[in-house]
């Protein structure tokens, strides 16, 4: 039912778009071919321009994309930022002689609080130089203050406003509705804290996940303000009460503590003139422009290299798709870079929620098979959680942000019985004929029989025995400690460093360094390769033809006020089975 009422709308808009898609993409490909072999002339004095305000992904292309003008008509993909790319810029620039410093432009940077720690810390090791780091916002997140308070001057617009009141979860609860539209979640789950299933059998959180909930959100808030306090030489305790009383909502408060300068733009850019040398303009670069400029820092003579895997959203199956993992397509990539003679080390950068146990199964199985030919380190980035930390499980060593979130050991089942939607809502009815008692088991929008649930149940009781055991295995412990760590709880990195589900805390240069020191290879004698490529904006506007969510379905849920809520059900009942996945995609307020 979803599928034809997904399709035949998708379709209408879709032969309607084709031409005007054709064209703009052939336009873009000759865009692409007239500028990708260009070397950016990089002038002296210049100020490397860090705007955070847009998603930011672990590996992106630094292709101009010459449909951004379009990007809100959803012709085009959204412009990513990749960590990975603004590692690197960061790296180059603090030896480069011509930049003399950093804007940083993060008044509402759209990442996680690891991402946004790791660019954090490289900006740190950037000021090291002696370069300075203004930072400009008419407004700051919570988000946005953290990074931003790493500057040597944090200016805020006096108009402006200051969101430091400390982190908060909020989830949504569908009970309700499923109930108004007679739809029956059948849920079947092993663990008290795997709380996936929760927003569609209650209409609050259990005292189960409010706890550790509680837990992780103090961990990620302790960790953030501990940054803050150090940067802006502010007690700790003194930064709580700021927070539980607003003190610094306004600007001119937020001045006065110690948090921001007041400016407006132009008093702001007139201290970037003087501190770049610069009397008539800053000479503004972005990151794409500088990562097509000449390095700064001489290419590492010889073959070997250090392969960094990235595996980012949710797994998805056997086929990777826009955001989502594939296990075929991982497998394939992971036996490449296994049997290469160049490759002497990989590191797995994670990057996931979890999402198919069956996938996520096959992947933990590549893995041990690489770990017997050469070295694999696990790096987590904003979640390595359930699925995401059923791949790390099997690498030798697990470097993870404090901020990360992790663990979720746990797996589950869901199914949604629609029957009496279909016929009481719609006036659809179903019936069917069988062989066997069972052979409608399983491919039924209907009830399940207490037999049937028990064979369920039965198959997530023995996948998470399995999950378990290999991570028992892969951890170093007994069943018995694991399992009390398990039971789809989630954990940050710190806490997970405590109680040995993660060896080491630290971002992806570190994973790197562990990765080169188990092969013996020294600093500078190296190269670090990123698999898979980065796609170019013309590689995703073809994808995004022929994926999942296609460019069609994309103009559909914004503007059909009703379409976005059928496709969001469509991806829901493609989550229908045995998922190992984390209780929700948190967003941090």
């Amino acid at each position: 039912m979803w599928q034809f009422v997904k399709y035949s709308l998708a379709t209408v808009v879709g032969l309607f778009l084709f031409a005007i898609v054709s064209l703009l993409l052939l336009a873009g490909v000759g865009a692409a071919m007239g500028s990708s072999d260009e070397v950016y002339d990089l002038k002296d004095n210049s100020v490397l321009k860090l705007d955070l305000n847009r998603p930011i992904v672990e590996n992106a292309t630094t292709e101009d994309n010459p449909f951004a003008a379009l990007t809100d008509l959803y012709f085009a993909p959204p412009e990513n930022l990749g960590l990975i790319q603004v590692l690197s810029a960061l790296e180059r620039a603090k030896v480069d002689p011509k930049i003399k410093g950093i804007y940083l432009d993060a008044s509402f940077p759209i990442a996680g609080y690891a991402q946004l720690s790791e660019i954090r810390e490289a900006i740190q090791k950037f000021q090291k130089s002696g370069k300075f780091v203004y930072a400009y916002a008419n407004s700051y997140t919570e988000k946005g203050y953290y990074i931003s308070s790493v500057a040597d001057k944090t200016y805020l617009n006096p108009n402006g406003l200051l969101d430091f009141n400390g982190i908060s979860v909020q989830y949504t609860f569908y009970k309700k509705a499923l109930d108004k539209l007679e739809i029956e979640p059948l849920v079947f789950r092993v663990g008290t804290y795997k709380s996936a299933v929760e927003p569609f059998i209650r209409e609050d959180m259990s005292e189960e996940n409010k706890a550790q909930t509680s837990s992780f959100l103090q961990s990620i808030n302790t960790y953030v303000f501990d940054k803050i306090a150090r940067s802006k030489n502010i007690p700790v305790r003194k930064l709580d009460q700021i927070a539980d009383s607003l003190q610094a909502f306004e600007p001119s408060n937020a001045e006065k503590l110690g948090m921001v300068k007041q400016g407006y733009w132009d008093e702001f850019e007139a201290l970037m003139k003087k501190a770049s040398g610069e009397k008539e303009k800053v000479i503004y670069v972005s990151i794409n422009n500088y990562l097509k400029a000449k390095n700064p820092i001489d290419e590492v003579e010889g073959k070997d290299r250090i392969a960094v895997l990235v595996a980012e959203g949710e797994i998805s199956g056997t086929r990777a798709s826009e955001g989502n993992i594939g296990s075929d397509d991982f497998v394939k990539e992971l036996k490449k870079l296994r049997e290469s003679k160049s490759v002497k080390a990989i590191v797995l950068r994670i990057d996931s929620p979890g999402g198919s146990s069956l996938a996520s199964d096959i992947m933990w199985r590549e893995i041990e098979l690489t770990k017997k030919v050469k070295p694999i380190i696990s790096s987590m980035s904003n979640y390595a959680a359930s699925g995401g930390y059923y791949m790390a499980m099997g690498t030798d060593v697990i470097v993870a942000q404090p901020t990360t979130i992790t663990g979720s050991i746990g797996i589950f089942a869901a199914w949604f019985n629609v029957d009496n939607f279909l016929k009481n809502t719609l006036g659809i009815t179903q019936d069917h004929v069988n062989t066997h008692a069972n052979s409608n088991f399983m491919n039924s929008a209907g009830a399940l029989t207490d037999f049937q649930k028990s064979v369920v149940q039965n198959s997530v009781n023995k996948g998470y025995l399995s999950f378990t055991t290999k991570a028992a295995a892969g951890r170093k412990m007994t069943l018995q400690r694991l399992q009390s760590l398990a039971g789809g709880r989630v954990w940050t990195g710190a806490q997970a460093k405590q109680i040995g589900l993660v060896d080491e805390l630290g971002g992806l240069d570190k994973a790197i360094e562990i990765a080169a020191a188990k092969v013996k290879l020294k600093p500078g004698t190296y190269k670090v390769s990123v698999y898979p490529k980065a796609k170019s904006f013309v590689d995703e506007l073809l994808n995004s033809a022929t994926s999942e969510t296609s460019l069609s379905e994309r103009l559909l849920a914004k503007n059909i006020p009703w379409a976005s809520s059928v496709l969001e059900v469509n991806r829901w009942k493609k989550r229908e089975g045995f998922l190992a996945m984390m209780p929700y995609l948190m967003e941090f307020e």
